[in-house]
């Protein structure tokens, strides 16, 4: 195995960081991954294919230079809804007063505006609720024609160009990839990325259309925002690769009361089906202009961590604020801490599902166990795919895990996996030679000293996805193992 860079994390929670204006160099891409970030998100709703692509670039320029796996996430747009312009560019709306949505393209006014989605006015009924400005300004259908909707202004203010409208009440017949979102995730695909992030999932339809189009290339994050999805919940996150906690369109569409609730809830279904989990949006807001965050937001990310998610999140922190490397510092001082703590253990292990009735996941759990038992300093698992990795990281184990891999894509899809360090190898020919190579990675790697001891959990024979069938014990920096 050739030298590398001795880089561990200290936490088993992920960092995911979104790179923009304020981390678009490579010393500040440098300083955000040995800061603590695992993965960069790259959001297509800003920015141009040629600004990604020397992102893409500074990324992998990165890995080679550190020797570590770096996942990258593109998130791509999906449809945004808008209402048109005004003639004056912005109006006021009172409450109680009626306001018209419509398809005129002429400039609004204080008594309507174009809607130039003839969908909502079709799928909308009396009653129907719509939020606009990013649910500052909320109307209730009053009545409904083929062109218009007829609204009263139950929550007024100021509302301007062009600004965003979500109607929580309605399943759309609107498609979660757009034309440009279809651009975007071939763009992306064709440089390598590693998961997509698909925004506006209603639909369980909406993530097989998404993999179908991927086609295996990358892994479909699906972002949970809108309150339709959650009545597909589980059959979503079956269909999905890893899913996004977005709180930002959530916190939009559901009062704010539920979405604490909603969170832990898709938190859970992830965890319970073995998805990576990641929890988003306003984490830390207030680091956008202040070098540290509120008491409120370190707890928030606190307990994002004792919920068990597998990445927590920065946007705009890291994108365009002001202090990214102290957000992202922070971050990871957070987790680390919660993580030391005895009520988090407790937490997490209480909360692990049963595992289900396979000989993969029955091998992932007696790891978990045996790894407990004896103290082991880590669990090597052998995966081509990542699905043993990612087996074993569902058990929520004491030890750290090494995902040992043939495959780079593969160790990059895993830098967003709860506790697992991706090494990167060829495949091993024997079951000796494998634990050997286990005993020597843990060791080359940090995580154990000669005389302690190690669990592997391996599919032989080698070289087959899906065949996770074997666990051992072994000594570092003794040829002998003890079978379990």
């Amino acid at each position: 195995m050739s030298a590398r860079p001795r880089i561990r994390r200290r936490r088993r929670t992920k960092i995911i960081a979104t790179l923009g204006p304020a981390s678009s160099s490579p010393e500040v891409l440098n300083r955000l991954f040995q800061a603590g970030a695992d993965v960069f998100r790259l959001n297509f709703s800003h920015g141009t294919h040629e600004d990604h692509a020397a992102r893409f670039a500074m990324i992998r320029e990165l890995e080679a230079r550190t020797g570590r796996p770096i996942g990258i996430l593109a998130d791509v747009q999906g449809p945004k809804l808008r209402v048109g312009a005004f003639g004056g560019g912005r109006v006021h709306l009172q409450t109680g007063q009626p306001f018209r949505l419509d398809l005129n393209a002429t400039p609004g006014n204080a008594q309507r505006v174009m809607l130039p989605h003839p969908e909502i006015i079709e799928a909308a009924a009396i009653g129907t609720t719509l939020l606009l400005d990013d649910g500052k300004l909320r109307l209730r259908v009053t009545r409904k024609r083929p062109d218009a909707l007829e609204t009263e202004v139950v929550v007024g203010g100021p509302l301007s160009d062009r600004k965003g409208v979500n109607v929580p009440d309605v399943v759309l017949p609107i498609p979660a990839l757009t034309a440009k979102d279809r651009a975007d995730l071939a763009f992306a695909l064709d440089h390598g990325v590693n998961y997509i992030g698909l925004s506006f999932v209603q639909r369980p339809e909406d993530v097989a259309e998404a993999r179908q189009l991927a086609d295996g290339r990358a892994w479909i994050m699906t972002k949970m925002e809108k309150p339709q999805a959650l009545d597909n919940l589980d059959e979503i996150v079956r269909l999905s690769d890893c899913v996004m906690v977005a709180r930002g369109d959530l916190g939009v569409e559901l009062p704010p009361e539920e979405v604490p609730l909603a969170q832990k809830r898709i938190v859970r279904a992830a965890r319970a089906l073995g998805r990576p989990v990641v929890v988003a949006t306003q984490m830390l807001e207030s680091m956008i202009s202040a070098p540290a965050p509120t008491r409120a937001e370190a707890s928030d990310v606190a307990t994002a961590v004792f919920d068990g998610a597998d990445a927590v999140m920065l946007s705009a922190e890291t994108a365009a604020g002001q202090y990214p490397f102290e957000a992202v510092n922070i971050m990871d001082r957070i987790l680390a801490r919660v993580e030391q703590d005895q009520g988090w253990r407790a937490m997490i292990d209480a909360s692990r599902a049963e595992p289900e009735a396979s000989a993969a996941d029955a091998i992932a759990a007696a790891a978990r166990q045996v790894g407990h038992t004896i103290g082991a300093a880590a669990i090597v698992a052998f995966t081509a795919s990542g699905a043993t990795a990612l087996r074993v990281a569902r058990e929520r184990p004491d030890s750290p895990i090494i995902g040992f891999t043939p495959h780079e894509v593969t160790a990059r899809r895993l830098a967003v996996v709860w506790g697992v360090h991706a090494v990167v190898a060829p495949d091993a020919h024997s079951l000796a030679e494998a634990v050997a190579r286990a005993a020597r990675a843990a060791q080359v790697e940090g995580f154990a000293a000669a005389g302690q001891e190690i669990v592997v959990a391996a599919g032989v024979p080698f070289g087959h996805s899906g065949s996770t069938n074997t666990l051992r014990v072994a000594v570092v920096g003794r040829r002998d193992a003890a079978e379990a």
